[in-house]
């Protein structure tokens, strides 16, 4: 796509931190995790809050790890008010007192989205690895009283999926105005993760007429939003509207991605703001340009009328499972890799006693042990 013609983005990610008190096993992060004194200081975030909004950028997010974890926090939601942005901050709720949630206010924060792992509180903090459900709820009802819009997020898997029901009537009884209910994308820690996160088909055809149910009972109060998993259908999800579209994500060490997960195609390399201008970057760089528009699509997808509308699927997912990010997403049920997923689903089908977490806190090399002693029953 020649830069020319490109759109603008609309959208800004600042993963402003890896740091994090909880240790998801689901945890999309790169198992490398950035250190603290690897990330931008608040004076290079404001720097590229700026340049995004220049650019074009309308919202943004920021997000993690534990944004509440940064003691600038509040510094970077008020510059990021005085651009004109629309910020939104994606919490676990831990470490959110009433003060800070009144700073927060006075900053000019718009949003806040508190994740929660269960409505069971034991499998909830099982989840996590942490103890945790009471800071969190005491956390959404600080984010009430600040008067701001409050989402819920919970990502679903097999742990906690045939309780769908009760975590909806949790987010509603939290005073959600929004309710994001997300099946596990299998990128970062989830892939270690993948047999013990798998929902069955039968979890799945259960837990849809009770989501559809309750977005009936609640329409007009809380918005519910249902994401189903890839590995269960028949095409792939778009790629946020197309690689490099309208989506920026920033890591804590200031390198420009085009989703959360891209670091994960070892083949491209990704630029970063301490070197370049977030426009070069979004309009010029190789990671960015990779792919952009469909000169690189091989078939079936170059030929065929859905690449419009899913864009060949998730670039980071055909690199995970092929090796090659050109690749057709393997869950295409047009994709000549499709029989990856079924051998997947097949696995996951067969699974009666579900493997142990691997979680977030475990180093790399640790945690691929723990997964093979796990696995011996040692």
């Amino acid at each position: 796509m020649p830069s020319e013609t490109l759109q603008a983005p609309t959208t800004l990610l600042a993963e402003i931190t890896h740091r994090c008190p909880l240790h998801c096993p689901y945890c999309s992060n790169p198992l490398d995790l950035q250190r603290a004194e690897a990330e931008l200081s608040a004076d290079e975030w404001k720097r590229v809050f700026s340049e995004a909004r220049a650019l074009g950028v309308l919202q943004l997010g920021l997000s993690g790890g534990e944004p509440l974890l940064r003691k600038d926090l509040e510094t970077l939601v008020d510059h990021a008010r005085r651009t004109g942005l629309y910020t939104t901050l994606v919490t676990s709720g831990l470490g959110l007192t009433r003060e800070r949630a009144l700073r927060l206010r006075d900053a000019g924060i718009d949003h806040v989205q508190i994740s929660f792992q269960d409505s069971d509180r034991a499998n909830a903090e099982r989840i996590a690895g942490i103890t945790s459900v009471d800071k969190k709820v005491a956390a959404a009802a600080l984010v009430r009283e600040m008067g701001v819009a409050f989402s819920v997020n919970v990502v679903l898997h097999r742990g906690n999926l045939d309780h769908i029901g009760e975590i909806i009537e949790l987010a509603a009884s939290l005073g959600a105005d929004r309710l994001e209910l997300a099946n596990t994308q299998y990128y970062g820690w989830a892939t270690l993760n993948r047999d013990a996160l798998m929902p069955t088909r039968a979890q799945l055809d259960a837990a849809e007429p009770v989501v559809d149910a309750a977005v009936a009972r609640y329409r007009g109060k809380m918005q519910i939003i249902y994401v189903l998993p890839d590995y269960y259908s028949q095409y792939p999800k778009a790629c946020y509207g197309g690689w490099g579209s309208v989506y920026i994500v920033l890591g804590p060490d200031g390198r420009v991605l085009p989703c959360h997960a891209a670091t994960q195609i070892t083949s491209l390399s990704f630029d970063t703001v301490r070197d370049h201008s977030l426009e070069w970057i979004w309009r010029d760089s190789p990671g960015f340009r990779a792919f952009r528009g469909d000169d690189w699509m091989r078939e079936p997808c170059r030929s065929c009328p859905r690449k419009t509308v899913d864009f060949g699927g998730c670039r980071c997912q055909a690199f995970l499972l092929t090796g090659d990010a050109r690749n057709t997403d393997p869950v295409c049920s047009l994709s000549p890799n499709r029989h990856m997923i079924d051998e997947a689903l097949a696995v996951a089908a067969g699974i009666d006693a579900v493997p142990a977490y691997t979680y977030r806190t475990m180093p790399p090399a640790t945690a691929a042990a723990a997964r093979v002693k796990a696995a011996i029953g040692d």
